[in-house]
């Protein structure tokens, strides 16, 4: 980093640890700095850029929808966002959407809706079992409703009404719910305790227990939802449906857009409970209409799954080879057990060689490449790692 940009670097808050790199240029699977290095990202903006940095669908997309309209405002109608919304409705199983700009909105609407539903149909319930190292985001309530540790004394007093249940486990699910459960709310797979998937009997379970006891079940697909999976939805990998779903990262390709869907019989929210000022903003919309639109162009979701095939079997055989542990995810949200806590020295030495890699816990790798990434970035990647990690586990 130049010291010019050191010394405007001083004015941010330090809200994350940061290398001393700018970038200034995306294309495709890669980053560039203001050196002029070139970097394999397979953070992608932590899963955000489903198409890659500045792909022509998008940059198109703000060009042509900037010239038009930027916001209106939410209290009228424009044509992007009711075009992503029917795109939406038509290729899930839900029957409304809200529009927000980040997941942790969208998901702080979830926890709204489940609130008032219970309100109308349950007495006044309000509790939504989560689960203990699940992630919602940084709002008050959505860190409430997350597991993650020491989250619970950062900003206390918690928002009450988050009961924490285990993943995969049914029975510490059945045991916490009472007169005041309204929902269960989680991520099919938890990315941040180190990509963790449900189980297809956890899943099917979950839903059989909410239409026993009447509950909502809410899926926070803010990482898993828009393909990264390898089906549109991770939902669908499960054979079930929820009642309410959440869509971040995504869906907005790079841009900041989040959606909140429901089925009708649970989407009661009336004029006054919900909105912001950029919500549904076209925009925005114009650009998650053209990363749905390529998402569900043919033979895109199919090529997506073969490359995440090839990446997961080359992270097993690199296990194999230096003795590592676990490889598990789905599509191309990948995770790698190291086997020892040398995750953020991996993540260090790999940035230095030119891959950027994340660590979501000290003992494992999170992997979250482009889902339009060739079979030779894969390989090139799995080279980098192999280099990286001989000598770091050895």
């Amino acid at each position: 980093m130049s010291p010019d940009l050191v010394a405007l670097s001083q004015s941010l808050m330090p809200i994350i640890p940061r290398p001393e790199i700018v970038f200034t240029r995306g294309e495709g699977a890669y980053l560039f700095d203001d050196q002029g290095k070139r970097y394999l990202d397979w953070i992608q903006g932590w899963a955000v850029n489903c198409l890659g940095h500045s792909p022509a669908v998008i940059t198109k997309a703000l060009t042509e929808q900037s010239n038009l309209l930027i916001n209106p405002s939410p209290a009228f109608f424009n044509e992007p966002s009711l075009k992503l919304a029917s795109l939406l409705t038509q290729h899930s199983c839900f029957d409304h959407v809200f529009f927000a700009s980040s997941g942790a909105e969208a998901n702080e609407g979830a926890i709204k809706l489940a609130r008032k539903w219970g309100q109308l149909h349950k007495g006044g319930a309000f509790e939504i079992i989560t689960f203990t190292d699940g992630f919602h985001g940084r709002t008050l309530a959505t860190m409430s409703a997350s597991g993650k540790a020491g989250w619970d004394t950062i900003f206390a007093p918690q928002v009450p009404g988050f009961p924490k249940a285990k993943l995969n486990n049914l029975a510490s699910v059945s045991q916490l719910i009472n007169p005041n459960t309204v929902a269960i709310m989680l991520e099919p797979i938890q990315g941040e305790a180190g990509v963790i998937p449900a189980d297809l009997a956890f899943m099917k379970g979950l839903r059989a227990l909410c239409d026993e006891h009447k509950l909502l079940l809410i899926a926070d697909e803010v990482q898993t939802g828009c393909g990264r999976t390898g089906s549109l939805f991770a939902y669908e990998l499960y054979g079930i449906e929820p009642d309410i779903m959440t869509l971040g990262k995504g869906i907005g390709g790079g841009v900041p857009l989040a959606a909140l869907l429901a089925k009708r019989a649970c989407s009661c929210f009336v004029p006054g409970d919900q909105g912001g000022t950029y919500c549904g903003n076209p925009l925005m919309c114009a650009v998650g209409f053209a990363v749905l639109q390529s998402l569900l162009a043919e033979g895109f979701l199919s090529s997506s799954r073969r490359v995440g095939l090839q990446l997961m079997d080359g992270l097993k055989a690199l296990s194999r080879e230096l003795g590592l542990g676990e490889v598990r995810g789905h599509g191309l949200l990948l995770a790698l057990e190291l086997g020892c806590d040398v995750a953020p020295q991996v993540v260090t030495a790999a940035r230095e060689a030119g891959l950027l890699l994340n660590a979501p816990r000290a003992h494992c790798l999170r992997f979250m490449p482009a889902l339009n990434s060739t079979e030779d970035e894969i390989r090139q990647g799995l080279a980098l790692l192999r280099d990286v990690l001989k000598p770091l586990v050895h």
